[in-house]
């Protein structure tokens, strides 16, 4: 039996790219998975719903919470393209700025605040290997790095990003 993961992705795109895989998803789809060595695709590994946490409080299916567009905007490239795990997520760069200066802010001590283990257990937050070590919690926290960079890189760049999993 093979155990498949989900994985989560953010793509910085042009603006210009944004409009073309909004009138044709299948350009999406064939740069996610034919192109090769694209410096803008990011995977998170498996942390997509801890961050989810760690800016909501929430899990992914109950938050309600403007932070939640940082990796589910609810603005949908394709209703129904599937990229493994459901269709691609967007913001705009206008977006990409607004969110970026909220998620800048956010430090490791304030992660550190938030990042409950139990609740994350109890709630189901996925993957579902949530406990109080350090480890456990570097390994969250390090991803959360990883979209800050992008978001800020993205605001910068005046670019968009596409979000998805796979």
């Amino acid at each position: 039996m093979i155990i498949m993961s989900m994985i989560g992705n953010l793509l910085r795109v042009t603006n210009a790219e944004l409009n073309a895989y909004l009138e044709d998803s299948s350009l999406l789809e064939n740069r996610i998975y034919h192109e090769t060595d694209d410096s803008n695709l990011v995977d998170i590994d498996k942390t997509w719903e801890g961050i989810v946490f760690l800016l909501t409080g929430q899990r992914l299916t109950d938050a309600d919470n403007p932070l939640l567009a940082v990796l589910f905007s609810g603005q949908l490239i394709d209703n129904d393209q599937d990229l493994g795990y459901g269709p691609a997520h967007y913001v705009t760069p206008e977006q990409v700025v607004q969110l970026n200066n909220e998620i800048s802010k956010i430090t490791k001590a304030d992660l550190r605040q938030r990042f409950d283990p139990a609740k994350m257990i109890e709630s189901g937050v996925y993957p579902n290997i949530w406990d109080e070590s350090d480890e456990t919690f570097e390994y969250l926290a390090g991803y959360f790095r990883v979209v800050q960079k992008i978001y800020s890189e993205a605001a910068r760049k005046n670019e968009a990003i596409v979000t998805f999993i796979s």
